[in-house]
C-alpha cells in the first residue's frame, strides 16, 4: 500500500457506528426490488461483496407506501421487510462492514405506474416536478402531487419514526436521512416546491420545522448517535430551486448541531457555488463524510489532513466490489457498465469479478 492512502486504512466511529477503515459505500439506487418492495438474495450477495467497506450506505429505501418514487426500490415500513433486509445486515456484518438504511421518502418525485395501487402522491404544496421518471413503460411525466395536511405530515413523522425502529429491528446500525436531490425533506427546505402558508412553509424556521421533526423523532426512538443525514446545498436535481441554499442550510447545520448525530454526509457539487464542504465544517462539529468524485488520492488527502471522518465512493463501488482492497494494492479500477446501472437481475449487479479474477 502507498504511504499516502494510509489515512483511509484507520478505524474510526461517527456516533456509535464503528468503522474499520474510513472508504464508505455511498447510497446509490440499483433497481433491484422484486414484488412487494422486498430486497432479495441478489441484495444480499451485492452487499455482502462490497463488506470490505468501513460502512455501507444502502440504496434508498422508503419509510411508507407513499413515500416510493422510483420503480423496484425496496421499502422498510413492513415486518416482511424487516426480515428481508436483516439477511444483509447479517451478510454484511459477518464480513466486519457496519451498514445504515437510507431512508428516503420521495415525496413529489414519482409516478403512479412505480407505486402501489393504494399509494398517495404526497408533497408539501400541490406543485408538480417539470421533470420525467423512468417506468417500466418507459420515461414519463411525474402526476401532480396533493399537498400534506397537518394531520398528514403528523403521520408521514411517525412513518419516518416507525422506519427508524425497523432498521434497527432489521440489524441495521442506524439510519441516513435523505435531504436533497428534491425528495420530501428537500422539498419541504426550498422555496420553489413549499409555498404553504401554515407552520411548515413561509419562513425559513417554519421550512426547516419538517425535518427537525423528523429528526426528533428517529433520534426519540433510536438515539442520535445512529442518525445521519445527507445533504447537498443548491443541489437542482428533480426540479429542485431555493432562493437561498446557502443560508437554509445554515441554519439547518446550527439546528442539528448540537443534537450529537452520527454525521453529515455532504455532497460537494461544485457547480452549485457553494463550498459545501466548508458550510457543514464551519456550522457543525461532528462527524462528516464527504462525497463527490473523489479520487483515491484526494480521499486519503482529506482524511489525513482531518478536513472529514470519512469519504464515500458510488461509481467505483458498483465495478469493483473488492474496491477496497484495490486501494490498498494500489490496483487498477475496472469501469462502471452504466447500461446495467437499473436493470434487473445479476447482470451488472452481482458479476463484476473481484481483483483476483480480472
Amino acid at each position: 500500500m502507498k504511504e499516502p492512502l494510509a489515512s483511509l486504512f484507520s478505524p474510526t466511529s461517527l456516533g456509535a457506528i464503528e468503522l474499520s477503515n474510513r472508504i464508505v459505500m455511498a447510497p446509490m439506487t440499483r433497481s433491484r426490488a422484486s414484488a412487494g418492495d422486498l430486497v432479495t438474495d441478489l441484495h444480499v450477495e451485492y452487499y455482502r461483496q462490497r463488506a470490505s467497506a468501513g460502512l455501507i450506505v444502502t440504496e434508498g429505501v422508503q419509510p411508507s407506501i407513499d413515500g416510493k418514487g422510483y420503480c423496484r426500490t425496496p421499502g422498510i415500513y413492513d415486518q416482511q421487510q424487516v426480515k428481508a433486509w436483516r439477511e444483509v445486515t447479517e451478510a454484511v456484518h459477518e464480513r466486519g462492514a457496519s451498514i445504515v438504511c437510507q431512508i428516503m421518502h420521495c415525496g413529489r418525485v414519482g409516478h403512479s405506474d412505480n407505486k402501489d395501487s393504494a399509494a398517495r402522491h404526497v408533497a408539501p404544496s400541490a406543485i408538480r416536478c417539470e421533470e420525467q421518471i423512468f417506468t417500466e413503460k418507459g420515461m414519463q411525466d411525474m402526476d401532480m402531487p396533493e399537498a400534506l395536511s397537518i394531520d398528514d405530515i403528523a403521520s408521514v413523522i411517525a412513518d419516518y419514526r416507525n422506519a427508524a425502529r425497523n432498521a434497527i429491528d432489521a440489524g441495521f446500525d442506524g439510519i441516513e436521512l435523505h435531504c436533497t436531490s428534491g425528495y420530501l425533506p428537500a422539498q419541504f427546505l426550498s422555496t420553489g416546491t413549499n409555498q404553504r402558508d401554515d407552520q411548515y412553509g413561509g419562513t425559513l424556521e417554519n421550512r426547516l420545522r419538517f425535518i427537525l421533526q423528523v429528526i426528533e423523532q428517529v433520534i426519540a426512538e433510536i438515539g442520535a448517535d445512529r442518525v445521519g443525514i445527507r445533504i447537498c446545498p443548491g443541489n437542482p436535481f428533480n426540479g429542485l430551486h431555493d432562493d437561498n441554499p446557502r443560508e437554509t442550510f445554515k441554519a439547518l447545520l446550527q439546528a442539528i448541531d448540537s443534537l450529537g448525530l452520527a454525521y453529515v454526509h455532504v455532497i460537494r457539487m461544485p457547480s452549485t457555488g457553494i463550498d459545501n464542504v466548508a458550510l457543514v465544517r464551519d456550522h457543525f462539529t461532528g462527524g462528516v463524510i464527504v462525497n463527490d468524485s473523489y479520487s483515491t488520492e484526494e480521499a486519503a488527502q482529506v482524511i489525513a489532513a482531518q478536513s472529514a471522518s470519512a469519504v464515500s465512493f458510488g461509481r467505483f463501488f458498483v465495478s469493483n466490489p473488492d474496491l477496497v482492497d484495490r486501494i490498498r494494492h494500489d490496483a487498477p479500477l475496472a469501469k462502471m457498465n452504466p447500461k446495467t446501472l437499473y436493470t434487473p437481475g445479476a447482470a451488472g449487479y452481482i458479476d463484476y469479478p473481484a481483483m483476483q479474477s480480472d
